[in-house]
């Protein structure tokens, strides 16, 4: 089943309702398009205002910019080796399991309805950046895409999601 998209305003309760180490993954995740997987493997002495990484996924390099006050709040959370360690032992990340898990609570416990997931944020990520610039081609380097079909998905899923909405209601 494929992850839905989400409002700003009602992600925002979502992530409201996430443990810190969760809401600050996935703050990450919505102001960079990188996959909850790359935020969570990211290293303490990784992270700055700019750097590169190689995605977990596609193998491929990546420029990255995070905003100054995710940067303050990642380096106060960081472990000795990973900004988000495991609950249990710090030589290894926390998994995309747990905040797939907390994600799903938060957004049931708001009834937001779809397939809420933390791929939902890219999404989200994706159609802010497309209202902003209208760039197609900038959304597609920014996520790392290959097509520019699977870009065009991404840009515009407040509209899929809106066309799908419509049809249940036309059809009930």
């Amino acid at each position: 089943m494929r992850t839905s998209w989400v409002p700003r305003g009602e992600m925002e309760h979502i992530l409201a309702a996430l443990t810190a180490p969760n809401r600050l993954a996935c703050e990450i995740s919505l102001a960079t398009g990188l996959r909850i997987g790359d935020v969570l493997s990211l290293k303490a002495d990784q992270i700055r205002a700019r750097f590169v990484i190689y995605e977990q996924k596609t193998g491929k390099r990546r420029a990255v910019y995070m905003p100054s006050a995710l940067l303050d709040r990642a380096r106060r959370m960081a472990g000795h080796i990973y900004v988000f360690p495991h609950r249990y032992t710090g030589k290894q990340h926390r998994t995309r399991q747990a905040v797939f898990r907390d994600l799903k609570r938060a957004a049931k416990l708001f009834r937001i309805s779809g397939n809420v997931a933390p791929h939902s944020l890219r999404k989200v990520y994706a159609v802010e950046l497309f209202n902003r610039t209208k760039s197609v081609e900038r959304i597609k380097k920014l996520l790392n895409h290959s097509d520019e079909a699977v870009t065009m998905l991404y840009a515009m899923a407040d509209r899929v999601e809106q066309r799908v909405l419509d049809t249940k209601n036309y059809i009930s």
